[in-house]
């Protein structure tokens, strides 16, 4: 990881920040981790793989672009941000609801994940979590200096650290198995993701709400 220090604009004490922030912000509680936990849980963990370097791509992709250009476009159109964040939640709340209304699981690893690298990808555009993220990280780390270089590396950073932090809750959702094919608590379990997810994504979007009202 630290090589990359060598080619990247920033002081050591930032850098280290830096790592810290992205650590902090993939290995907590969120609607990525939720549904890694979730598919580690329902498909194991190979199969969720996928999600999960989908995941760890999309939010470095997502970093990439906010960093070469959407940012200044957020800053001259901030409603373009709020509706970007109302929709993301939608989304959320729809998952919410789709996890809390889901039953027990099967006694074998169902077949195919409903969410494969593509699907985890394209989910960062959906989670607010994210947006903040890489939205923070342009405005805190690269403010002054928005080289395509100094993103590219950064992303990178992002991506690798990313992997292990959100595999890890695919791992927890392996161990969790056998206790989810027992309906009652599959029930408390999916209730509590459901809550889980709202809990993680509406002080996010009340944020971006007021701060443009």
């Amino acid at each position: 990881m630290f090589f990359i220090y060598d080619e990247i604009h920033m002081s050591p004490s930032l850098f280290i920040s830096y790592l810290l922030f992205c650590l902090v912000m993939t290995s907590t509680p969120g609607p990525n981790n939720a549904l890694v936990l979730i598919s580690g849980a329902r498909f194991g963990l190979q199969k969720t793989l996928p999600l999960i370097l989908g995941i760890a791509f999309g939010v470095a992709f997502q970093l990439m672009v906010i960093g070469l250009g959407l940012h200044q476009v957020f800053l001259h159109f901030p409603q373009f941000q709020s509706i970007l964040s109302l929709i993301g939640s939608a989304y959320i709340l729809w998952l919410a609801w789709k996890i809390a209304s889901s039953g027990p699981l099967n006694a074998r690893l169902d077949e195919k994940p409903a969410m494969g690298f593509l699907q985890g990808a394209v989910f960062q555009w959906l989670n607010p979590k994210a947006w903040m993220m890489s939205i923070s990280t342009v405005s805190t780390y690269f403010a002054a200096s928005q080289q395509f270089i100094d993103i590219t590396y950064a992303a990178l950073i992002l991506m690798l650290i990313s992997i292990p932090c959100v595999g890890i809750w695919a791992i927890a959702g392996k161990f969790l198995r056998q206790l989810l094919i027992q309906a009652k608590f599959a029930f408390i379990f999916n209730l509590s993701m459901a809550i889980a997810l709202l809990i993680a994504v509406l002080p996010i979007c009340f944020k971006f709400i007021t701060l443009q009202s």
